[in-house]
């Protein structure tokens, strides 16, 4: 991934409407954490590793199309 490690960036489906928008900071072990941006206050989700490649692929791949 080509964010740097502790910096979060926002989905490319966010916009300003006040739609389902998350965030993503990626972790050195190459894991995840993922929040809400409509809620900042609840702690993000850890996605270890392996169930974040498997989830980006999925995505890549045209899974939940």
């Amino acid at each position: 991934m080509s964010a740097k490690v502790g910096v979060w960036r926002t989905s490319s489906f966010t916009n300003g409407n006040g739609g389902a928008c998350v965030e993503v900071m990626d972790l050195r072990d190459g894991g995840a954490l993922v929040r809400d941006t409509k809620d900042r206050t609840r702690p993000p989700l850890h996605c270890p590793a392996p169930a974040w490649r498997a989830f980006v692929h999925a995505i890549r791949t045209g899974e939940f199309e």
